[in-house]
Parts: C-alpha cells; structure tokens; sequence
C-alpha cells in the first residue's frame, strides 16, 4: 500500500482528521471524520471515501488528547498493513519566522508555544494535536502548516500598523490567517480559470470564521484578517473591524478585566452579539427576529465595503470567488453581496447561484463570480508529503 498521511487539525471543541494515499500528483483522500463535541457530548465520526459513514458516542470526560488517540487507533485498526508515514497539522500562527511548512522539532514545539498569546483560542489546541500525534508516532515525521504563512510576503504598508516602528520590528503587525484555504483556492482556479487566475482576485473565506484576501497572480496581496483573527469581517462570535477608543472606554469607564473583553470580543460578539439568536448562519437565515436580520445585512455590508477596498489595493477586479461553509452554501449572502457591487461590474445569475453553481455570475458580468469548496485538509497533506519527500516525483 502506498505511503499514507494523516492531517490533524485541532479546535477548540473537536479535533478533525483525513488519511490521504501519496500515490499520486496530487493527495488522495481515503478517509475524513472527526471527533466532536469535546467538552459536551463527544462522538467519533467518519466517512470513508466511495465507502459507508459512521458515527458512535464517547465518554464525555474525553479530552483532547485522549480523541487524537482515538483518531490513531482508529487508523491503526482500520489500515492494520498500511504505514503512516507523515502527519500534517494546521497551526493557526507561524509568527515572523515561518513563511513555509516544517518538520517538528522540539525547537519548533517551544516556538510555536511561545505563539500562544498571539492565538490564545487556537494555538493551544494545535500543539496538543501535535503532541498527542508525537506520543501515538513518535518516530514519524510531523510537519505543521501555518495559516499564517501564505500571507507572509505583504508589502510594508499591507503589513504595518500606524504605531511607532519599533512596535512592527517587535513583530506587532497584520499577519492573516485562512492562508491554507486562500492557497488551496489560488491552486484550484488555475485549473478553473487560468487567465483570471493570474489577475487580481478576492476570495471570500466566509465561515463562523470569515475574511477576504486580495490576490494578485496567485500570491496573497492583501488580507482582512490581521495582528489576530479578530480583525475584519464580523463572525460568527468575533466582532470583526471595531475602533480601539471603544475597547479602552471598556476597560477604564466600564471597568471590565482584559479576560472579560477577550471573552466578549471572541465569543460573545460578531452574529451572535448583533443578533441575540445564534452564530450560525442557517439559524439566522430561518429567523423572523429583526435582529436576525439585520445581523445578516450588517455582515453584507461589511463584506461589500472590504471588496470594494481591497479591490483598490489590487488595482482592479478581474474575479471573485465564494468559499468555506457560508460562501459555499448560502444563496442569500452571495446574492446579497454581489447585487450590492454592480457598479463593479458583477452581476448574478440567479438560477445559477440558487444551484449552487461553480459559476454564478451572470453572461453580461464584467466580472467572472466562482463558488469553489476549499480543501484545507488536502492543502496539508500536499505540503506534508512535499516537506517529508513522500512525493512521487521525489521517488
């Protein structure tokens, strides 16, 4: 059996894995599941490629570390003669150092721990993901993919913050994130649309995580997300773009700690705050509540006003592209956006967009609009294959 390649990516309430076959060109996905619902209700789910879906529960006591080795032992009982022979993580932060996926040494583990305070809700989880994976294959190569890392060559001004320079030497300064989703949608647009896909691009990575990124012949230019992954867009719970003097009146005239406006800005904030229903996007969409609504108009409007700017950035539009769990699935929230950037030259064709067609721009748009799946998880199992020599062209 070829060489297989295990990818972890670790949150906050659930851990998700693939087993992907480095026989070809490209990865080939064998197997996607994850464990959920960590700190609830835990159950162990998996779906295996031309194959049958399953799903049990778990002991609700379950911990992060005890799912990874559910995850391996689940591996190991179902591929008894296949050898693991690298194990890609995503880790939300690569700081200033990484631009590039690594082999994990115990240097890069103390590293990328010393991130944490730039990604206190995922940084965590990612090195206990990269921990447990070391104690189940301790001999196996273990890559980490930075989200970070695809947006590592922006220029100064797409970088900096207005503060003193010493502060940006220190590394304060707008990094991104969504960078493995961005990178797998640059790669699958050339082969979508080769001659657009060298032009300037805007990807729309909307999730209950959300940003956009400007592109410019496939390399990321611009990014909404920046020094943290509150930046931007609003979210599902973060607020997104918000004026600092509002966060120092929190904090000096209402007397809040510096852990209650973390917790307010990361988890009571974004859809949920505006909308007092949900952060989930199908829940709104359902809702007769007003404020349901007018959280999806506020989220349209914010995405309409970072296009228009990063298409300035950019010097110009040549297309735009819908991606993750609301980008990919919502009619509502993709109509609403571009029938609000017709003066840019969009325009939709409804039929094609209530189908969830890969293209959904009208044939009188200026402008090409592309509904594309991201694939995160092949993402780093191309990079791991690639970073542990497993690639067939290496052989």
């Amino acid at each position: 059996m070829a060489d297989l390649v295990v990818t972890l990516n670790a949150g906050s309430s659930s851990v998700k894995f693939a087993l992907f076959a480095a026989d070809a060109e490209w990865p080939r996905l064998m197997v996607s599941g994850a464990v959920e619902g960590l700190g609830a209700r835990p159950r162990f789910r998996v779906e295996i490629v031309d194959g049958k879906a399953s799903e049990r529960k778990l002991d609700a006591t379950l911990g992060h570390g005890q799912a990874i080795a559910e995850i391996f032992n689940w591996v190991e009982d179902s591929y008894p003669a296949a050898t693991v022979s690298a194990i890609g993580h995503r880790v939300v932060h690569g700081g200033l150092r990484y631009s590039a996926p690594v082999i994990i040494d115990a240097e890069t583990l103390a590293e990328l721990k010393a991130l944490i305070p730039l990604a206190p809700l995922h940084q965590p989880h990612n090195i206990a993901g990269i921990e447990g994976a070391c104690e189940a294959f301790p001999h196996v190569p273990q890559v980490a993919c930075f989200d970070t890392a695809f947006h590592r060559g922006h220029a100064f001004v797409d970088d900096a913050y207005a503060l003193p320079y010493s502060y940006y030497e220190q590394g304060l300064r707008r990094f991104g994130f969504h960078g493995l989703s961005y990178e797998y949608i640059s790669r699958r647009l050339r082969i979508i649309d080769p001659i657009h896909a060298e032009g300037g691009v805007i990807v729309a990575h909307l999730g209950n995580g959300a940003s956009l990124c400007a592109l410019k012949g496939g390399r990321s230019i611009a990014t909404t997300m920046g020094f943290s992954a509150l930046e931007g867009l609003p979210m599902g719970t973060r607020c997104g773009e918000i004026d600092p003097g509002l966060l120092l009146y929190l904090l000096h005239s209402e007397g809040m700690t510096p852990s209650e406006l973390s917790h307010l800005l990361y988890e009571r904030s974004g859809l949920l705050g505006l909308s007092g229903v949900s952060h989930d996007m199908r829940v709104l969409e359902a809702s007769k509540e007003p404020r349901a609504a007018a959280a999806i108009a506020y989220f349209i409007h914010r995405i309409k006003m970072e296009i228009a700017a990063l298409t300035a950035v950019i010097g110009g539009l040549d297309a735009l592209v819908f991606t993750a769990g609301i980008g990919e699935r919502s009619t509502r929230i993709r109509a609403g956006v571009v029938d609000g950037l017709g003066w840019l030259g969009l325009a939709l064709d409804k039929t094609a967009n209530a189908r969830h067609e890969s293209l959904i721009s009208a044939p009188q748009s200026r402008i090409p609009v592309f509904v594309t799946p991201t694939d995160e998880e092949a993402m780093i199992a191309r990079h791991t294959i690639e970073a542990a020599g497993l690639s067939v062209a290496a052989r």
